[in-house]
């Protein structure tokens, strides 16, 4: 069952990485087509692309954190601070994503229709609340992690001289 599920992941990891860049090449390509426009603006078309690359970004980190955590290391043991330091890098990129997606909104929007910001504005402000959840969720985790770390190596220690005996 680890090799279907490796391989499952694996297949789900390789299709996002050839989804975002597909998404790339798309915006590069429609980018292209509207700086060739004679009445588009080429800031238009750049803010389009900036867009789909953020998009992009944030799919093949996602490509890469399924890779990197369920095909490339499996059933591999993890402590908790390997588990909030990854997903720390995680959410971190998709907080970035969200907050320059929210940039690039903002700026769309100001320039066609200004009644329109409150969509990208809470775009912005639901990128901050997740950053704040990120910071809570470090510091209680860190907080328990430093309260039972003990008990757990001591634990861990205990499994690994059972595993030695067997």
């Amino acid at each position: 069952m680890t090799y279907v599920t490796r391989g499952v992941f694996g297949a789900a990891s390789l299709l996002l990485l050839l989804s975002a860049m597909a998404l790339v090449a798309f915006g590069v390509e429609d980018a292209w087509g509207q700086m060739r426009a004679p009445d588009a603006s080429g800031a238009e078309a750049i803010l389009d692309l900036l867009g789909y690359i953020i998009v992009a970004i944030a799919v093949f980190d996602v490509a890469k954190y399924l890779f990197e955590d369920e095909v490339r290391r499996g059933n591999e043991k993890r402590s908790a601070a390997e588990a909030r330091r990854s997903l720390t890098k995680f959410l971190s990129t998709i907080v970035i994503a969200l907050f320059l997606e929210g940039l690039v909104a903002v700026f769309k929007t100001a320039r066609e229709d200004v009644t329109q910001l409150i969509y990208p504005t809470a775009l912005v402000v639901a990128s901050t609340l997740v950053l704040v959840g990120l910071g809570a969720y470090q510091r209680l985790s860190a907080t328990v992690q430093e309260k039972v770390g003990h008990t757990d190596k001591a634990e861990e220690a205990k499994e690994d001289a059972r595993r030695d005996g067997d």
